[in-house]
C-alpha cells in the first residue's frame, strides 16, 4: 500500500508541479493569437481525495480570459492549487496576472502588467510586480512569427521566514519565435531574461521550446523542453 500511495503522490505532483514551481510564467504561451475581436477564455479545475493508508488531497484550478478589440488586448490569468498528504504540504500556490496591450502601429505595441503570487514550497510568501514597456512584432507571416519585448518592472517580494522585503527594479525582456514550415510541423520557442537593473548578476532566466508534429487529423506528437534558472532564489 505504501508503494501505491507513493506512486499516486508522484503522479499527482507531476500533473501540477510545473506551474506551481514556476518563478517566471511564459505569458506568450497564454495568449490567444487571433485576428477576430471579442472574448475568449477557459476555466478548468480538478479535485482528488485518496486514502491509501494516508489521506492525500489535491486541488488545482485555472482561469484564462482574454478580450481583444481593434487596438487593445486585455488578458487575465489566474491559478490556485495545493497538494497535501500525511500531514505535509507538498504544493501550495496561487497566481494572478493581468496584462494590457495597446497597438500603436503595425510593429509596436505598448504593454502594461500587474502580477501577484505566493508559493509556500519555494518560500515566496508574496511577490508583487507591476511593469510596462514596448512589444515589437519583428516578423509576421504564414511560416514565421517573431515577437520581442523590453519591459521594466518593479518587484516587491517577501520570503518565508525573512522579516525584510526585497524591492527591486527588474528588466523583463523576452523573445518569442514560431516557425511553421508546413501544415504538419510547428516549432515554438520563448526565452525570458529578467536581471535586476543595478545588479545584473541577480537574474532569472526561462526558456521553453515545443516541437509539434501532426500525425493525423486528431493526433499530434509534442516534444517539450523547459529550462529555468534563478541566481538568487527565495529561501536560498
Amino acid at each position: 500500500m505504501k508503494s501505491v500511495s507513493r506512486i499516486f503522490l508522484l503522479t499527482t505532483l507531476c500533473f501540477i508541479a510545473g506551474f506551481a514551481c514556476a518563478q517566471i510564467v511564459n505569458m506568450e504561451s497564454q495568449r490567444y493569437h487571433t485576428d477576430t475581436t471579442g472574448w475568449k477564455g477557459s476555466i478548468s479545475g480538478d479535485f482528488a481525495l485518496t486514502n491509501y493508508g494516508q489521506k492525500v488531497v489535491a486541488v488545482n484550478g485555472n482561469a484564462h480570459l482574454q478580450y481583444q478589440s481593434v487596438k487593445s488586448l486585455y488578458l487575465l490569468l489566474g491559478s490556485y492549487g495545493f497538494l497535501k498528504g500525511g500531514g505535509q504540504s507538498f504544493i501550495d500556490y496561487d497566481f494572478l496576472h493581468f496584462r494590457y496591450n495597446y497597438k500603436l502601429n503595425r510593429i509596436i505595441r505598448l504593454e502594461a502588467f500587474a502580477q501577484l503570487q505566493q508559493n509556500a514550497i519555494i518560500k515566496i510568501q508574496s511577490r508583487f510586480l507591476v511593469g510596462a514597456g514596448p512589444r515589437f512584432k519583428i516578423v509576421s507571416n504564414k511560416k514565421l512569427k517573431l515577437y520581442g519585448g523590453i519591459l521594466a518592472a518593479y518587484e516587491i517580494q517577501k520570503e518565508t521566514g525573512v522579516p525584510q522585503e526585497r524591492r527591486d527594479w527588474r528588466s523583463s525582456d523576452y523573445l518569442s519565435l514560431t516557425f511553421s514550415p508546413d501544415e504538419r510541423t510547428e516549432f515554438i520557442t520563448t526565452t525570458y531574461y529578467q536581471p535586476v537593473f543595478n545588479n545584473i548578476s541577480d537574474y532569472r532566466l526561462l526558456s521553453q521550446t515545443m516541437f509539434k508534429i501532426k500525425a493525423g487529423k486528431k493526433i499530434s506528437v509534442n516534444l517539450n523542453w523547459t529550462y529555468q534558472f534563478d541566481a538568487r532564489p527565495a529561501g536560498g
